[in-house]
């Protein structure tokens, strides 16, 4: 019964993400799989740049490419 709820929300949503509240607090969370991967995207993209700002203020080796 809960499920069939949830699957009639996300078909209502025409494309839109949208949040059910349950006593105000979010229950249910439902966004389009485009949405899903931009926002996906975006993480990984601000856990990439926390990555360079710890390793930016490390010693750098200067590396000859012929020597790898």
């Amino acid at each position: 019964m809960t499920s069939r709820i949830l699957a009639n929300i996300a078909i209502s949503a025409y494309g839109e993400s949208v949040t059910a509240l349950n006593r105000n607090e979010p229950a249910f969370c439902y966004a389009p799989a485009e949405a899903y991967k931009l926002m996906m995207d975006r993480l990984e993209d601000l856990e990439l740049i926390s990555l360079v700002n710890e390793r930016e203020s490390e010693e750098s080796i200067s590396v000859d490419i012929d020597d790898l």
